[in-house]
């Protein structure tokens, strides 16, 4: 849920990596907060990593899942809440979004069948949204039972039942529906594409799935047969692609421009590319939604705006700009210390983590010496190529592969980037001759952005200085992405960005490090192809909790990073967000690294 500045989770989580290499900026999509990982009720200065976030996410309750949602403190109905983007919409569709942007959009018209309720402390739990619960496992966690809520219903008031569900699901399967996440999908009928097989129209042919694979035995149940077990189901379930679409309703390649509304708002008006209104969805039912309000009148939302634009307006604070925030348009980096500056701002601004890494990558095909590769991850200067990217507004040095929004996260740092965050280029200098490799020559590749041709400026000074020589190799922006994600690309160094799909690292390790998912294309961008990692992924991906899982996560991060080193991370990405002063209820949402528009109401 998430690729970055535009990212999901950035496009997507396999998007996400995409769109912050695509963008070359700061991601868009993922969590953030003062401390590591939970939300910070909107007012933190700058994210700190020393903590492991262990106890901010959880598996909530029944309980829990009962709406309605807890009561904002001072929230009142009414009024119009403009929103301010850089980036027009790609998708309305739920089968579709995958960017943080469309992610935070489709929160007010779209409901899953999971959801993630957060605390005003950041603490986030995983519930029932549609369902009475987050799921109960059995079979191993091969099978996943969800009962529906009563008094759920569409925009035109029909009842949302199991049926409309497993419509959502099966037209996943359709060829159009591409660009969204495919973990359950894929989890019930295969790998890759390879899915697409079991139900190769979708429902649109009269098929369906065999209820072996999907079952919906009443209007209430609904029941997932896997191929393996999957304890993280709970998480899969709140990504924006499963839950309810009316069969009569589902326009297929048009539903992006009127997807059917089962949250508290709907679409008004749409002009693709140019803005979208939404306005109050009336049968909308609170008692049914744990997560959820229906304050303000309408969303205003409007294309175009980058990010200075966007920020001065923010900090002008005048006319109806004091009712207009943003889903995901940062501060401008070269306005950062005025709005660290202006007094009035300070209860209207959060610094927060996302779950975005950034990554140098190493081509372990080309750079096949390990010592090497640990020489360039000593060398590596975080904290400048940090400095370039915007500095402590736009990320926090990173010590290893995983981003401190991640649950289980320890502080490891096993390169000493803390200690010497320009890079140890003594100790690199010692291993290139221990290899054998002074004056090793280094194929660095980055994209033609003015970002990036000033952090290959640093980057390269401190490779020269470790031994190193390098030869930069400069690509269009515009080809960058596939680029890089050519398993024979002729590169030996290059940047490379990931944003997790939840909270959990299994949509961490195994797309990044897992030899079995070597392709043009896959985010498996070093080439690590180690049989003992793999074998260790399918463990750790078996173990049924996913509590004791995290940290098995984090274990295998970390003897990847110091014993294979296929990259070295360089930044957590943080998102840095200022709205207008006469709107309340503005907070952050972790797991997709946005400004949460759930519960904003005008004063």
């Amino acid at each position: 849920m998430k690729p970055t500045t535009r990212s999901r989770r950035s496009r997507g989580r396999l998007a996400s990596s995409a769109a912050a290499l695509a963008a070359g900026a700061l991601v868009l999509s993922a969590c953030s907060s003062g401390g590591g990982g939970g939300g910070g009720g909107g007012k933190s200065e700058g994210p700190g990593t020393d903590k492991n976030t262990s106890s901010n996410y959880s598996i909530g309750t029944k309980e829990d899942s009962a709406g309605p949602a807890p009561e904002v403190p001072g929230a009142k109905k009414g009024g119009t809440v403009g929103v301010l983007q850089r980036d027009a919409f790609v998708h309305l569709d739920p089968g579709q979004i995958y960017y943080s942007d469309m992610l935070a959009n489709q929160l007010l018209y779209n409901r899953t069948l999971t959801s993630y309720k957060v605390d005003e402390k950041g603490r986030v739990k995983v519930v029932g949204d549609l369902a009475t619960d987050a799921g109960t496992a059995s079979d191993g966690g091969k099978t996943w039972k969800f009962t529906l809520k009563d008094g759920l219903k569409f925009e035109d008031g029909s009842p949302i039942t199991a049926k409309d569900v497993r419509w959502g699901v099966e037209r996943l399967y359709a060829s159009f529906e591409t660009d969204g996440p495919l973990y359950v999908p894929q989890w019930l009928s295969g790998d890759g594409a390879d899915f697409r097989k079991a139900l190769p129209d979708g429902p649109y042919k009269g098929a369906h799935l065999p209820a072996s694979v999907l079952d919906t035995p009443d209007d209430k149940t609904i029941v997932f047969h896997f191929r393996q077990p999957h304890a993280d189901t709970p998480f899969a379930t709140a990504m924006p692609n499963i839950g309810p679409v009316k069969a009569e309703k589902d326009t297929q390649r048009k539903y992006d421009n009127a997807p059917f509304s089962s949250g508290p708002y709907k679409v008004g008006d749409y002009k693709v590319g140019k803005s979208l209104t939404l306005v109050r969805n009336e049968n909308w039912d609170p008692k049914t939604d744990p997560i959820r309000h229906q304050y303000a009148d309408r969303f205003e939302i409007s294309f175009g705006h980058q990010y200075a634009d966007s920020t001065r307006r923010f900090l002008a604070d005048q006319g109806a700009d004091k009712n207009t925030l943003s889903f995901t348009n940062a501060v401008a980096p070269e306005m950062t210390e005025k709005v660290l500056g202006q007094a009035d701002t300070k209860a209207r601004r959060f610094v927060e983590i996302q779950p975005y890494v950034d990554y140098i990558s190493f081509n372990t095909d080309r750079l096949k010496d390990v010592n090497v590769r640990k020489a360039l991850a000593y060398a590596m200067p975080n904290g400048q190529i940090l400095q370039q990217m915007g500095g402590a507004t736009a990320g926090v040095l990173a010590t290893n592969y995983l981003s401190p929004a991640m649950d289980g996260y320890k502080p490891t740092d096993p390169f000493g980037k803390k200690a010497k965050p320009a890079g140890d280029p003594d100790k690199a200098r010692e291993l290139l001759k221990q290899a054998g490799k002074e004056g090793q020559e280094i194929v660095y590749a980055y994209p033609n952005t003015d970002l990036q041709q000033k952090v290959s400026v640093v980057v390269t000074q401190a490779l020269e200085r470790a031994g190193f020589k390098v030869q930069k190799k400069e690509i269009d922006s515009n080809t960058w992405r596939t680029a890089i994600a050519e398993v024979k690309n002729k590169f030996d160094i290059y940047r490379t960005s990931w944003g997790a799909d939840w909270p959990v690292s299994s949509t961490v390790v195994p797309p990044l490090f897992d030899g079995r998912q070597i392709a043009d294309g896959a985010q498996n961008y070093g080439h690590l192809n180690n049989s003992a990692v793999n074998t260790e992924i399918d463990r750790i991906s078996a173990i049924p909790d996913v509590k004791k899982a995290a940290p098995e996560w984090q274990k295998l991060a970390d003897k990847i990073f110091t014993e294979d080193v296929p990259g070295v991370p360089t930044f957590y990405n943080t998102q840095f967000s200022l709205w207008g002063s006469n709107l309340g209820g503005v907070r952050y949402q972790p797991v997709y690294g946005t400004v949460d528009p759930t519960g904003v109401y005008v004063k």
